[in-house]
């Protein structure tokens, strides 16, 4: 079962739209089970499915810190076929707090995860705070791969640096050595000298890594989000959709990740 975490430091950086579209194209265009699993507290990845995120009686929250609720209790569907959602909300700033002296605290998600297989997911795509704590640590501990998008701005190198790095030492520290970034996508491109100088730099630093399609402004993307839907059900013949397909495309054809030496950037 693939575990594909979407993460990036700084917020802003197109990771949601990515997380949410990507599960949705694996899900329509690939015929998979696929379980989203939202972890940032603003519950971004629920609301872009049209799940109302703050009636919910449960989330994953309430997964990661009570033994006495399932993961079926949690999870809820989505309007797309094959595709399921682990909303998240405002609680999850509480779950580092809550499980401070659980000597096992970075491994709570992929425990709690345990059983997707067994219910028959065959993929989890997992939404990651804009931060670097203990949250994003256990969806590092929990993932088989890595997916870093990084917007097209000044000091992008600079976080994915840092981002690559993360991954290397959590995967020595939690004895995953094989975790490692498998994709880096350019998002908020434009024409511009300053985004294409950092899209060649990016070139240089992950020749196979990164993905070919960057992920341009396009409006019917944000619409789509507003109204609680993928671009797919939003929109299917919009540029917005064509890229979102081939950035997905590229992630789902990603070579299960090698072994070596991780890039860096200098």
């Amino acid at each position: 079962m693939r575990r594909i975490a979407f993460i990036n430091e700084k917020g802003g950086t197109g990771k949601t739209t990515l997380a949410v579209n990507t599960a949705a194209w694996l899900a329509r265009e690939r015929g998979l089970k696929v379980l989203l699993v939202d972890l940032d507290t603003q519950g971004h990845a629920g609301k872009s499915l049209g799940v109302d995120v703050r009636t919910l009686p449960r989330n994953v929250f309430h997964l990661l810190t009570e033994d006495s609720v399932r993961l079926e209790d949690v999870v809820q569907p989505s309007a797309v076929e094959g595709l399921s959602v682990l909303p998240s909300y405002k609680e999850m700033a509480d779950f580092p707090v809550v499980v401070s002296q659980d000597a096992r605290r970075a491994h709570r998600l992929a425990e709690r995860l345990a059983p997707a297989e067994a219910a028959g997911y065959q993929a989890l795509v997992f939404d990651a705070p804009p931060s670097m704590g203990l949250t994003t640590r256990n969806i590092l501990v929990a993932a088989t791969e890595v997916v870093v998008p990084v917007a097209l701005t000044y000091l992008a190198l600079d976080g994915c640096a840092e981002m690559v790095e993360t991954v290397r030492q959590v995967g020595e520290a939690e004895g995953r050595p094989d975790l490692r970034v498998t994709k880096v996508v350019p998002t908020l491109y434009r024409k511009t000298a300053l985004a294409d100088a950092i899209l060649e730099r990016l070139k240089a630093y992950f020749p196979e890594a990164l993905a070919s399609t960057p992920l341009g402004f396009n409006v019917k993307i944000d619409e789509a989000q507003s109204h609680g839907k993928t671009i797919w059900e939003y929109a299917p013949s919009s540029r917005g959709a064509e890229l979102l397909a081939a950035i997905a495309q590229e992630i789902h054809d990603a070579a299960s990740p090698k072994k070596g030496k991780a890039p860096r950037v200098a």
